[in-house]
């Protein structure tokens, strides 16, 4: 089978492939956005996750045969693990829930999924907590009826679901399974899964820059994966980049926080995720996600704006109809922020409903996630003219945009409905914002 791909041209899916596909469980993302609500401020952004995951396993195999060109197994072991990892690119989004990832907010917990335990962090069996879509990924693959559309996966490649499974998750208890020669490349595939560098985002940028109808996203994908490396330490691979692509990963982070400040954070959207969350406060029992996997199938973006559509919440109503409060401020350093605070105190005390947006995340997870895995922190390979060894380094003594954004870029805004307000109090309002 192909698929015409407006980003990657044209991409091949092996017969084997296409039951996975066509399963219910995949066909789902169909229906879900890949910009959840975005589409109201970029009328191109109806591109959905379905075609995101298919454009992220083709990135996946390009990758794959670029730093396995020189891995000398027997053909058949290469193709199973080819073919285990490009399934995990597939199917990392299967367990994503409507609209955005507010929805989150009214899954259950994720004992109520009784996902197997060997796909559970030791944490995760001490202490319950609210489930997230990566549980519902992990549900799906591990233990649902998308098992039968494995079958001619399992039968011509000898692929496990359980490794596809633990390559999203990042842990495994079947390290043989991903051994060759001698080399285990969980660490590797599972980075190419999710890391600084990984296809999700390879994909993703490229991809909303396109549907969105900006330049932010762009950057050179064929020289990355040109010059994508194996790092061999210990016996396990992990993920490096030839010194030479420093300025092009440097462009690809930049492009990152170029599309979060444009798009992903863009007042609107922002805003109506939050009204999102509003909703299912005012309104708890409207809509829930079921912890029953096989019901989840119909859970889509139809079927949420359709429970949205026949509500009477105000929130509801405000989301169907794009109707979001003003921005009354906006604040970017310490300063505007005081002002920010001082008039979000005034408004609660005189109980006027408002909505506080704050981006408090980093451009890069890399200080967060990779100090607590640092097996998995991504090297800087440097190859010397004569010489057959090569140097590793870590990525943070080859560029320093992680120092630069190593601290949270704070943006906060304040909405309200300030035209429904009385004369007086809206005075007030803006000479504060003013101040």
């Amino acid at each position: 089978m192909e698929i015409r791909d407006p980003v990657h041209g044209n991409i091949n899916i092996l017969d084997q492939e296409v039951p996975i596909i066509r399963a219910d469980f995949f066909q789902r993302l169909r229906n879900i956005k890949q910009l959840g609500l975005s589409e109201y401020i970029f009328p191109g952004a109806t591109h959905t996750r379905f075609l995101h995951s298919i454009g992220v396993m083709s990135i996946g195999g390009r990758a794959f045969d670029k730093m396995f060109a020189q891995v000398s197994s027997s053909p058949s072991s290469v193709q199973r693990l080819k073919e285990t990892f490009k399934l995990a690119c597939l199917l990392h989004d299967v367990g994503h829930a409507p609209l955005s990832h507010s929805t989150e907010s009214v899954m259950p917990q994720v004992s109520a999924l009784k996902i197997p335990q060997e796909f559970l962090y030791e944490q995760d069996l001490i202490t319950d907590r609210q489930a997230t879509h990566e549980d519902y990924t992990i549900k799906s693959i591990a233990d649902s009826s998308l098992a039968i559309s494995f079958k001619q996966v399992e039968e011509v490649f000898g692929v496990d679901r359980r490794c596809v499974a633990d390559l999203i998750v990042g842990h495994t208890t079947r390290p043989n399974y991903f051994t060759l020669e001698g080399i285990n490349y969980f660490p590797l595939l599972h980075q190419l899964i999710s890391s600084e560098l990984d296809c999700d985002r390879m994909d993703y940028l490229l991809r909303d820059s396109y549907f969105c109808g900006v330049s932010y996203g762009n950057f050179d994908l064929d020289w990355l994966l040109d010059n994508l490396e194996t790092c061999i330490e210990k016996n396990c691979a992990y993920l490096g980049i030839s010194e030479r692509a420093v300025v092009t990963f440097d462009d690809f982070l930049l492009s990152r926080y170029h599309m979060f400040v444009m798009v992903y954070f863009h007042y609107r959207s922002v805003c109506l995720e939050q009204l999102l969350l509003k909703y299912f406060k005012a309104s708890p029992g409207e809509y829930a996600i079921p912890s029953d996997i096989e019901k989840y199938v119909e859970h889509d973006d139809h079927y949420l704006m359709k429970i949205l559509r026949n509500s009477k919440n105000p929130h509801a109503m405000a989301i169907v109809k794009n109707h979001i409060p003003a921005k009354i401020y906006e604040s970017f350093n310490d300063s505007q922020l005081a002002t920010l605070e001082k008039i979000q105190l005034y408004l609660a005390k005189e109980n006027i409903d408002f909505i506080r947006c704050s981006s408090t995340g980093r451009l890069s997870k890399y200080y967060s996630e990779a100090q607590l895995q640092k097996q998995f922190k991504m090297k800087v390979v440097r190859k010397t003219a004569g010489q057959k060894a090569k140097t590793y380094f870590n990525i943070e003594d080859a560029t320093d945009l992680f120092q630069k954004f190593s601290k949270s870029h704070a943006v906060n805004r304040l909405h309200c409905n300030i035209d429904q307000l009385p004369v007086a109090l809206q005075t007030t309002i803006l000479q504060m914002t003013c101040s």
